[in-house]
């Protein structure tokens, strides 16, 4: 069931003005709005509808800060270098094999939509990982469970519009591999 009305933006409109929105006011989202991208989550497609996730909302001012201290740490350490050499970004992480922990992007992809139908700002970040032991203990997971993705939600200080991406003539090929696509 949606609630979409005549002057909210459409699904393409949404997808193309969803940048990542890492600096958000301090104020706290409403519960009605986590709820409803929770459930936006949970509405996504996933491996055998087996519904594996589990999303920890964290409100702790003391978490949120430990959490983003490692992220800080690890923003400085790997990502600043990586950048700053134009490096890209490397294909790594603790999933050992391509589909472990798979169906959690669908979630997220979804959950950043709705924040951003909701105008509210959202990222997906991994740079946690990078003190995976930390950052999990600082969340209070058991040792059985693993974190995948944080997404940071608030009010952003940003303004949304179009994102910049290169020309799909630099992602698509046809037919085989390198193969340049004539037809798009």
């Amino acid at each position: 069931m949606t609630d979409a009305s005549a002057n909210e933006p459409g699904i393409f409109e949404i997808m193309h003005t969803t940048r990542s929105m890492r600096r958000l006011k301090p104020d706290p989202v409403p519960n009605a709005l986590i709820r409803r991208i929770l459930e936006a989550g949970v509405s996504a497609a996933n491996g055998g509808n087996m519904q594996r996730w589990r999303f920890l909302v964290v409100r702790d001012p003391t978490v949120k800060q430990t959490v983003a201290a490692y992220y800080r740490r690890a923003w400085k350490e790997d990502a600043v270098p990586r950048y700053r050499a134009g490096a890209p970004a490397r294909l790594e992480g603790a999933a050992p094999t391509r589909s472990t922990g798979s169906s959690i992007y669908p979630a997220v992809q979804n959950m950043l939509l709705a924040a951003r139908a909701l105008r509210l700002g959202a990222t997906l970040t991994t740079l946690h990982l990078r003190f995976e032991k930390e950052t999990e203990a600082a969340l209070g997971l058991p040792p059985d469970v693993h974190s995948y993705a944080l997404l940071p939600i608030g009010y952003p200080m940003g303004r949304f519009g179009p994102v910049a991406r290169a020309p799909l003539a630099d992602f698509v090929y046809q037919d085989r591999w390198g193969e340049p696509s004539r037809d798009l």
